[in-house]
């Protein structure tokens, strides 16, 4: 009895789950674009699946803020005006992308531009190097005049 009863809750609890996550494609995109707070993921909230162990699956802190996110969007409130609310109670971390302005726009212009300025300054140092080595040629080998003439004179041997 005990074992069918599991078996039966264990084939209900994902439509469970579906059903309290289900919601609208705005609200499925939104719940993308804020991170799951419940301190132990980084996950987006509609994104947020815990797993191993006993459980695999949105957690509270998931589950709630997409049912707030259903409830503002049946408010008729705007996707801006909701995301403005999360930061405002969980701050800018809330937000799976950084704004797009302010300070935060480093955040969107840092992965080009060092590794541009990297490029840059690795060609300057090559270029550098390479003139130096123009003008400061290594000194030839010095060579004996007693051992020039004996080459010399070796060499006229063999050509006899």
């Amino acid at each position: 009895m005990t074992a069918s009863l599991l078996a039966a809750l264990a084939l209900a609890l994902p439509g469970l789950l579906a059903q309290e996550t289900a919601s609208s494609p705005r609200a499925k995109a939104l719940s993308l674009r804020v991170k799951c707070m419940c301190g132990g993921c980084n996950d987006p909230a509609g994104a947020c699946y815990h797993s191993g162990g006993t459980f695999s699956g949105p957690c509270e802190a998931a589950l709630a803020m997409i049912k707030e996110i259903n409830q503002r969007i049946a408010r008729g409130e705007s996707d801006d005006a909701i995301l403005k609310d999360f930061v405002g109670e969980y701050g800018p971390t809330v937000l799976v992308e950084p704004p797009k302005s302010g300070f935060d726009l480093t955040a969107w212009v840092m992965p080009v531009l060092v590794p541009l300025v990297a490029f840059f300054v690795v060609w300057e140092v090559l270029r550098q190097w390479r003139r130096r080595a123009g003008r400061n040629p290594a000194p030839a080998p010095t060579v004996s005049p007693d051992m020039l003439a004996r080459v010399r004179h070796e060499s006229e041997k063999d050509e006899l």
